[in-house]
């Protein structure tokens, strides 16, 4: 029996991914607060709910792609009783707190749905081009029935364990990422100060062996002084803080996250949180500005 698919949240990375399992054929049944994000998905072939209870009644399998915890749990209308998802699978595909996963797969379970964290590395370009890499974590059964599900969205699908270790991996990434950013804006600013060439530090960085697809795609932005969104500010704050979070509990030392964590906290009071994550580099200038 094919199953019916929903989608819940279609923000910056939630519109492709819905978009990518709409063109697959899959037909998904979306809803998002704001009602003209569904519309290139029901352009797409997918059809477009009225409320988020529809697609929690009417699908088989519901991804949620939220922007934090406070929106799924009211999606969910948690706290309100038993969650309408018997004998359903919710597949939990945004960035929270590890224990909060936890628990929601813990009311889950006991209302008789099945869960599954979903956590993707990849910005709004690799969700539009389908090459998102999750992380899953969840019951071994519940985890491999969703894996062929993600293929129109993600190019691979890892199993990282129990939850949350899909959270905690994905965590682990951002840490990676969010620093790997900050030192690239920094490094930017570090040559534009000595009055070197832009243009000639770019293609030196994009022949080398630290070259990426993001550290491409950053300096790519950097050089038109393009600041529109693939990861916002503001959501790589929020990531940073459930990152140190992380950290706190475990007492590891981030010295290198914790640098990031205050020059976010900068860029966002300076009124970019709305602005690529390579706006960091405004706060820096401004730490320049006042030497």
């Amino acid at each position: 029996m094919d199953l019916e698919l929903g989608f819940i949240g279609l923000g910056v990375m939630g519109q492709p991914m819905a978009l990518n399992l709409a063109r697959a054929g899959a037909r998904p049944l979306v809803w998002n607060r704001t009602r003209a994000r569904a519309e290139p998905v029901a352009a797409a072939g997918g059809r477009v709910a009225a409320t988020a209870a529809e697609v929690l009644r009417d699908a088989d399998v519901v991804f949620l792609m939220l922007a934090d915890e406070a929106a799924t749990d009211a999606v969910l209308g948690r706290g309100s009783g038993r969650l309408p998802v018997a004998g359903k699978t919710l597949v939990h595909m945004g960035t929270t707190s590890p224990e909060w996963s936890r628990e929601l797969e813990r009311d889950v379970r006991a209302a008789g749905g099945s869960y599954v964290e979903a956590p993707v590395s990849g910005s709004r370009v690799p969700a539009e081009a389908g090459e998102l890499v999750a992380m899953l974590a969840g019951d071994p059964v519940a985890v491999e029935a969703v894996r062929p599900l993600l293929a129109p969205m993600c190019r691979e699908a890892v199993a990282c364990g129990p939850v949350p270790r899909g959270l905690l991996m994905k965590l682990a990434v951002n840490l990676y990422l969010i620093t790997m950013v900050t030192g690239l804006a920094e490094a930017a600013h570090f040559a534009e100060r000595h009055g070197l060439d832009l243009e000639r530090f770019v293609s030196i960085l994009d022949a080398g062996p630290m070259a990426s697809s993001v550290s491409r795609g950053k300096t790519a932005k950097l050089l038109a002084g393009d600041l529109s969104v693939q990861a916002a500010a503001l959501d790589v704050l929020k990531n940073n803080r459930l990152v140190a979070e992380a950290a706190r509990r475990a007492r590891t030392a981030s010295p290198l996250l914790d640098a990031s964590h205050a020059l976010f906290a900068e860029t966002v009071a300076l009124g970019h949180g709305g602005e690529d994550m390579l706006a960091v580099l405004r706060a820096i200038e401004a730490r320049t500005s006042a030497i």
